[in-house]
């Protein structure tokens, strides 16, 4: 599946069904008069986040979204079927963008979630809502309320509870292979990892979701190598994960990436960082040690040494994760009762048929 985080679309409520314009006929009946029904409502444009998208590759080949019109009228007084709504399912963490790409319209986040983003115009009055007493036989009648209309941008936010940045070949891939269920490329050379990945990282019985995305290098933020676009992913992360290289200069490593991410903003300067050392099995003890101590003057707040190819501290790393993480993730089981701290399982009582 191709891999799409923005994508323009159009999208178009239902305008409401005209009133109609009827008299009553019946046999026997001396006097008739006006019985045209209302029209129905338009129908809604309707956006739901659901589960199991990670992409808006979708909206590429259909960027058109028109809601049905609602019925006209009928004589009778029968009011016309409104339209259903037109509903629009998106991927966890999407965001509906204005057409200057600034203005948030909705941001969907959790699971189910619903905006209802256009409403569907009201239906027109039928000629008998306009039946007074000096006015016994009315003509008239209302046009429905039109749709209303927008070209709106949807930009995803991949939702994780931790991500992974580094210069390219910092061994990210690796990493997340090595951590999570994730299967990315991993490769001798620069920018193997092209758009963004997600994994689950299952550690001492929590989960919780991993993201990695492209390598960034000094100006990504003037659009250098893949750019800072794919930043965007681990704003709601609640922790970042920096891995540095330690085969190159790890102080230099980290002045780059920090000074990228700060040139981004949207509060990635300010996230929780931890700063893994990686490849330590290329160098040894002293060396890392070294290094270690001199990203702690350099600004880390922490460091871990790591292997992501042997697991060498990885343990230790994941330990530091859970730290950040709630009591319970969104990934864990919620009807899940944990059990009292020292409470005894009562004794299997043997089946009787008399209770």
């Amino acid at each position: 599946m191709h891999f799409l985080d923005q994508a323009k679309i159009y999208v178009k409520s239902g305008g409401g069904g005209p009133g109609a314009v009827s008299f009553r006929r019946e046999k026997y009946i001396e006097y008739g008069g006006p019985d045209g029904g209302n029209g129905g409502k338009g129908g809604d444009i309707v956006f739901v986040a659901v589960p199991g998208l990670n992409t808006l590759i979708d909206f590429r080949y259909t960027q058109h979204f028109k809601a049905r019109r609602g019925d006209h009228g009928m004589g009778k007084n029968r009011t016309g079927a409104s339209a259903p709504d037109l509903v629009i399912e998106v991927p966890l963490g999407t965001q509906v963008l204005a057409e200057d790409q600034e203005t948030v319209l909705a941001d969907l986040i959790e699971e189910g979630q619903r905006v209802v983003l256009l409403e569907g115009g009201m239906g027109g009055r039928g000629n008998a809502s306009y039946k007074t007493s000096t006015n016994r036989a009315p003509r008239q009648h209302q046009q429905g309320i039109p749709g209303e209309e927008l070209w709106v941008w949807l930009r995803l936010k991949l939702l994780a509870d931790a991500g992974l940045v580094g210069l390219p070949n910092a061994g990210k891939s690796t990493f997340i292979n090595a951590v999570s269920n994730a299967r990315a490329k991993v490769g001798d050379y620069a920018f193997t990892t092209l758009v963004p990945k997600l994994g689950v990282v299952q550690h001492k019985g929590r989960e919780f979701v991993l993201a990695d995305i492209p390598g960034l290098i000094e100006g990504a933020a003037d659009g250098a190598g893949i750019g800072d676009r794919f930043l965007g992913h681990i704003e709601r992360c609640r922790v970042l994960i920096h891995l540095i290289d330690i085969t190159g200069d790890p102080v230099e490593a980290m002045r780059i990436v920090e000074g990228e991410l700060e040139a981004y903003g949207a509060g990635l300067e300010n996230k929780a960082r931890l700063v893994a050392l990686n490849k330590i099995d290329l160098a040894d003890a002293e060396l890392a040690d070294a290094f270690a101590a001199e990203l702690l003057a350099a600004g880390a707040d922490r460091v871990f040494p790591i292997s992501g190819a042997t697991g060498q501290g990885i343990e230790a790393l994941m330990d530091a994760v859970l730290e950040y993480l709630p009591a319970r993730t969104a990934t864990e089981n919620p009807h899940e009762i944990p059990a009292e701290a020292g409470a005894e399982e009562a004794p299997e009582k043997p089946w009787d048929p008399l209770g």
